[in-house]
């Protein structure tokens, strides 16, 4: 059982939720603590998850979960819903990087993922995640709307009223994320992501189990030199499959503003000739 599962199992499903996501994080910007002494290391892991509610109506959260050093176990901690979080910042728009922030209506949270992979992953799903739950919520409040005006005859004043208190709250932003994990055609970049994590967690099991071997030029090392090779190529091609990806995914984009501008100036020409 990876993780992941181990958190959902422990975590998430006794609460009748159901785990969408979970990066591992670490502060960019460490908080001093007063009554720590100097020097001293935080021996926990922590871990940014998102999470949806099994009963209607569905929540959206955002919950950090701690492990602690010498156990096995997760501890829920803070813990937002989607209305709280106003913001996701990428940092650099123009490359894959671990570094993120999440702005929230009380605090700000300054991670660094495992890995660039990681977050990639954490940041498309949180976004798909948060269209769907807002698409979903306005659908409910359009209907919830239409049952009023049907069931009552007030006045025009009350009813305006009451619309107002319909009106969603503002959406969590997303800003300095690349273009490919916040649109539409994004499967395959996500199985690329998910490979890339994978190959990075291997790499590091090998340089630690590497580094706990005591003796040198023993047969072992060389299986783990031609493994690491191998992932090292492995890792490699998915780069440069993900670079040809979002190459195409440009010239889709281009493809498209040339056609809207053709179709723009075959109607204009329409236009034209009918008068």
């Amino acid at each position: 059982m990876n993780i992941q599962s181990a958190i959902n199992k422990e975590v998430f499903i006794p609460r009748d939720e159901r785990m969408l996501v979970a990066v591992e994080v670490r502060r960019r910007k460490r908080k001093r603590m007063s009554f720590l002494p100097t020097g001293a290391k935080e021996d926990y892991a922590t871990f940014i998850c998102v999470s949806v509610t099994n009963t209607r109506p569905h929540q959206l959260l955002i919950i950090k979960v701690k492990q602690f050093g010498g156990s096995s176990s997760f501890i829920r901690r803070s813990q937002w819903t989607v209305e709280q979080l106003r913001q996701v910042n990428g940092i650099n728009p123009n490359k894959d990087s671990p570094e993120f922030d999440l702005v929230f209506d009380n605090a700000v949270d300054q991670w660094v993922a495992s890995s660039s992979a990681e977050k990639c992953i954490f940041v498309q799903i949180l976004y798909h995640a948060c269209q769907t739950y807002w698409e979903g919520k306005a659908g409910n409040l359009d209907k919830m709307g239409h049952q009023r005006r049907a069931s009552q005859s007030t006045a025009a004043r009350t009813l305006q009223a009451r619309r107002k208190s319909y009106i969603l709250p503002r959406q969590t932003e997303f800003i300095n994320c690349q273009s490919k994990l916040t649109g539409d055609a994004c499967t395959m970049n996500l199985f690329i992501y998910r490979c890339k994590a994978y190959l990075n967690r291997m790499k590091n099991t090998m340089v630690t189990h590497q580094s706990r071997s005591p003796t040198q030029g023993q047969p072992g090392q060389v299986t783990w030199r031609t493994m690491g090779n191998a992932v090292r190529r492995v890792n490699v091609v998915l780069g440069r499959r993900g670079q040809r990806l979002t190459r195409a995914e440009d010239k889709t984009v281009e493809l498209m503003h040339k056609a809207q501008q053709f179709a723009d100036t075959a109607h204009k020409l329409a236009l034209k000739s009918s008068k």
